[in-house]
């Protein structure tokens, strides 16, 4: 994915910024406004989202507690989280550190092989900058509960590596449920399979690995993530409220109808996620 190029920066500043459908959320860390979008950032590089805080589903009100030690949820957690540890140093793993990073623009070719498209600043703004802004949401919505039940992760209790070991001291002290990369991956798979439902069925299947990905990290209780899609599919309902949020999915429609009329070729990678991807482990059922 390339970076943008100053005179990118320009036109998008001119057409994007033209053609908001209303006044953009209120900063919420600061007071930056990201020039390409006239969208105010939280802080460099992240956008706001399309949510204010009063307008966010409360993750406390909607999430029962987390699974307490001792109880048969808890075991469940703990049988995924060894199955999933058994994959660290296979490709499924290097496909997990890959999902962990949700900068852009490497975030916004998560989905380019599910998707059958490649989204960009350049070909794609509209899209681009619903994910970017989809991003924020998603993640705020799941800090009321993480915040206030403060789950420790599987690596801090079990004393494991995790795959992005410079992230370490940080998730060590960050609650561990709902699991936020969840909740933002599966708000753009959600979101992605409404601007492309021909594609659907692979765009919830990466939703669902993606997440997976979190527990093959090591970072993440399986019923963290289940936590996590309840959170995204609430945004996401939520958001279909928003004339700002409306107006960017019909003009990322229209982009995306446009990248598949051109009929692009894939990245070489799709061939080597899929093959991580399907990487075989045995999930303990309930």
């Amino acid at each position: 994915m390339s970076t943008r190029q100053p005179l990118t920066a320009l036109l998008l500043t001119l057409g994007l910024a033209a053609c908001a459908s209303g006044p953009a959320t209120a900063p919420q860390a600061n007071d930056a406004i990201d020039p390409a979008t006239g969208v105010p950032e939280v802080r460099a590089g992240v956008l706001a989202g399309y949510l204010g805080a009063d307008q966010l589903p409360d993750s406390l009100a909607l999430l029962p507690p987390p699974p307490a030690p001792g109880s048969a949820g808890f075991a469940h957690d703990q049988a995924v989280a060894q199955a999933a540890y058994a994959l660290r140093d296979t490709p499924r793993w290097q496909q997990a550190i890959i999902d962990a990073d949700l900068d852009f623009p490497q975030a916004a070719g998560i989905y380019t092989c599910a998707l059958g498209a490649q989204i960009s600043v350049e070909q794609t703004p509209h899209t681009y900058l619903l994910l970017r802004r989809l991003r924020s949401d998603a993640s705020n919505a799941t800090r009321a509960a993480k915040n206030h039940y403060q789950r420790p992760r599987p690596f801090v209790v079990q004393q494991q590596d995790i795959c992005t070991p410079e992230g370490r001291d940080g998730l060590a002290g960050n609650g561990s449920y709902p699991s936020g990369h969840t909740a933002i991956g599966w708000a753009w798979a959600l979101l992605l399979a409404e601007l492309a439902p021909q594609h659907s069925d692979a765009l919830l299947a990466r939703g669902r690995n993606y997440a997976e990905s979190r527990l093959v990290c090591n970072v993440h209780w399986n019923s963290d993530l289940v936590a996590g899609r309840h959170m995204a599919s609430a945004v996401i309902a939520r958001l279909h409220a928003e004339p700002a949020f409306q107006h960017d999915l019909a003009a990322a429609r229209q982009e995306l109808a446009a990248q598949y009329a051109k009929g692009q070729p894939l990245p070489e990678h799709c061939a080597s996620e899929a093959r991580a991807l399907a990487t075989p482990w045995a999930v303990p059922a309930l």
